[in-house]
């Protein structure tokens, strides 16, 4: 049943066009999973972020900030209340040796506008496939580089719906962690400290990263990306591979032939598929190891 009463007090706040009701958020993630969105809400301002999250502390309805869905796994049963996307909030500026960056932009697109700006040090970032609202939740990183490196500050809109500056310190990051889950803050932007640097010699580093993504994860099917944290003094993907489980599938889910960190979904899978799948590979990588791997991608929302 939709609510009409909460559906009015959205569309009051956001154009009609930016509240869609019972929307399939498997079209809203990079592994084609997820079910129906109850709202699917997208802000084109930072006041709009403010006033939805008021409201929904107001009328007490679960709240959920969906980044370009990367890094996570929406349960079959979708997601209750409202889902907010800032995808609409994706401007990039730069200022002498300074990048920002809204939060709906994708952090690829920010290490591009780097490098049109001369600015080197987010070159690592040029693979990495979310947000740069999602790359400061999780301090992404690849190829020696993250997040923590470049950040300077940040505007988060806090979980009363009140507005604040923080600097990267105060975010607590450390390896694919931060404190913006714990305190339930919203990136709004970030500032990002760079240095003026060569183009040719921040584009050759570019181009190297890209190729070395390209030729070694499986990006011609959907999925979450690197699915497990690296183990203390493992990898994660030769765990998998030497346990023999490159190509094993769940329905239409299936461990990477490519690369044994990811998985992917092959074949119209279900979240739940791929979630059995995450169970089976950590399983029997402890069986024959004794390493409890760590999913790095997350999961939400609720069972069928």
């Amino acid at each position: 049943m939709v609510n009409h009463d909460l559906y009015n007090k959205l569309v009051a706040i956001l154009p009609k066009k930016d509240v869609l009701v019972d929307e399939y958020l498997k079209e809203h993630t990079y592994t084609r999973l997820g079910g129906k969105a109850d709202f699917f809400v997208t802000p084109e301002t930072y006041e709009q972020v403010q006033q939805v999250v008021k409201l929904a502390n107001q009328e007490q309805v679960p709240f959920t900030l969906l980044g370009n869905g990367s890094n996570l796994i929406v349960k079959d049963g979708g997601i209750r209340g409202i889902v907010m996307n800032l995808h609409r909030l994706n401007q990039i500026r730069t200022d002498g040796s300074t990048l920002v960056a809204a939060s709906g932009a994708r952090i690829i697109d920010a290490s591009r506008k780097a490098l049109e700006a001369h600015l080197t040090g987010l070159e690592f970032a040029c693979g990495i496939p979310g947000s740069v609202g999602g790359a400061l939740y999780m301090n992404a990183g690849a190829y020696g580089g993250e997040i923590k490196d470049v950040l300077a500050h940040t505007l988060v809109v806090t979980k009363e719906g009140e507005l604040i500056k923080l600097s990267a310190e105060e975010l607590d990051l450390s390896y694919r962690t931060s404190n913006i889950p714990t305190n339930g803050y919203i990136v709004l932007e970030a500032t990002f400290h760079l240095k003026h640097g060569d183009y040719d010699g921040i584009k050759a580093i570019m181009d190297d990263l890209t190729f070395k993504r390209e030729s070694k994860q499986p990006l011609e099917y959907p999925s979450c990306g690197s699915v497990f944290k690296r183990p203390p003094g493992y990898f994660a993907g030769k765990l998998i591979q030497d346990s023999g489980l490159q190509g094993t599938q769940v329905g239409g889910a299936e461990v990477s032939t490519k690369h044994a960190g990811f998985i992917v979904n092959k074949n119209g899978a279900t979240a739940q598929e791929y979630i059995d799948l995450i169970h089976h590979v950590q399983k029997t990588v402890k069986e024959k190891f004794g390493v409890q791997l760590e999913r790095e991608v997350r999961i939400i929302g609720e069972d069928l």
